[in-house]
């Protein structure tokens, strides 16, 4: 297994950490047209309860 032999510097910890980066999630619209909430795709509505089309959650 390897193991650094120097400890890393704080600025070299910190520029490599720099690139971690975070992004918002994709949204759509849901396909119900009486619903239109903007959810995760493929997944169900949690707002009306349908994926493709059915109805898969009581809400």
């Amino acid at each position: 297994m390897a193991v650094p032999k120097r400890k890393m510097s704080r600025s070299n910890t910190r520029a490599r950490r720099s690139q971690w980066k975070t992004s918002a999630p994709t949204l759509v619209r849901c396909p119900n047209r009486a619903c239109g909430e903007m959810v995760l795709p493929h997944t169900a509505c949690s707002n009306c309860g349908q994926y493709d089309g059915k109805q898969v959650l009581a809400v």
